[in-house]
């Protein structure tokens, strides 16, 4: 099996210097876990994870004790907290490969880009194990 048959193809994307008021609200919006970084021409540039984001904000946002200060942190940009140079898989890698590579680099996604280098979708650890219990699902239903 490969990465293309379990990856999360309608991955969401942020642009370098969009602010973390945005990012946050893209979050919590639509449930993942990681954002794209693209520049203008759809170059992938940079992943943000939710980790990224709650480690650049102040911990006071959105309690009564925010100040100014602690609502600056919203208006760093996503180039300023993004993981740059991302390491990404070729459409076509094989699921054991991907998890070789999410362990080896200690990494919880990572895009799939096609033949032409377009992002074309992210495959991360939840990816692979649900792809893991779908195997092992005929096994639990053969036994007694």
């Amino acid at each position: 099996m490969n990465v293309d048959a379990i990856m999360t193809r309608h991955a969401v994307s942020v642009s370098m210097d969009d602010n973390l008021d945005r990012i946050r609200k893209v979050f919590a919006a639509k449930r993942f876990h990681h954002l794209l970084v693209m520049e203008e021409n759809h170059r992938l540039v940079g992943i943000i994870s939710d980790r990224d984001l709650l480690k650049a904000i102040s911990p006071n946002i959105d309690k009564d004790s925010a100040c100014a200060r602690d609502l600056a942190t919203l208006n760093k940009k996503a180039h300023q907290i993004m993981s740059r140079h991302p390491v990404v898989l070729e459409s076509g890698t094989s699921v054991a490969h991907a998890v070789d590579v999410m362990v080896e680099k200690s990494l919880s996604c990572l895009p799939v880009v096609n033949a032409s280098g377009a992002t074309i979708g992210v495959v991360s650890w939840k990816d692979v194990l649900r792809y893991l219990a779908l195997l092992k699902a005929p096994a639990l239903a053969a036994q007694p």
